[in-house]
C-alpha cells in the first residue's frame, strides 16, 4: 500500500503561481511513476502530467504544457507539482496518484491521494 497526501492547494489570482506537493508513505516510493490529475465540478477526472520512477521522463496534458512543471525527490518520497501562469480554466480538485509507469490514463494508477483544491480567480 502506498498513503499519498496533497498540499499545496489554495485561491489564486490569473497570471499567479502555486506548487502542489505530494507526501508518499509506505511502500518504495521510488518503485513508482507518480502523476497529478485534476477533476472540476461536472467532469470527468482529467491528466495533468507525470513522472517516471526515476524522474527521468515527463510528460504533460497540452493544456499546461509550458506553464506546468512536475518533479520529484525520491529522498523525501514527495513529489511536486509547480504552477505558473495560472487561468481559471485550471480551478479543479488536484490529485496525485501512483502507478507502475507513467501513463495518461486514470485507470493505470493504483493509488490515490485525497485532492487539493485550486481556485484561480479572474
Amino acid at each position: 500500500q502506498v498513503q499519498l497526501v496533497e498540499s499545496g492547494g489554495g485561491l489564486v489570482q490569473a497570471g499567479g503561481s502555486l506548487r502542489l506537493s505530494c507526501a508518499a508513505s509506505g511502500r518504495t516510493f521510488s518503485d513508482y511513476a507518480m502523476g497529478w490529475f485534476r477533476q472540476a465540478p461536472g467532469k470527468e477526472r482529467e491528466f495533468v502530467a507525470t513522472i517516471s520512477w526515476s524522474g527521468g521522463s515527463t510528460f504533460y496534458d497540452d493544456s499546461v504544457k509550458g506553464r506546468f512543471t512536475i518533479s520529484r525527490d525520491n529522498a523525501k518520497n514527495t513529489v511536486y507539482l509547480q504552477m505558473n501562469s495560472l487561468k481559471p480554466e485550471d480551478t479543479a480538485v488536484y490529485y496525485c496518484a501512483a502507478g507502475s509507469r507513467a501513463r495518461r490514463s486514470v485507470s493505470l494508477y493504483d493509488y490515490w491521494g485525497q485532492g487539493t483544491q485550486v481556485t484561480v480567480s479572474s
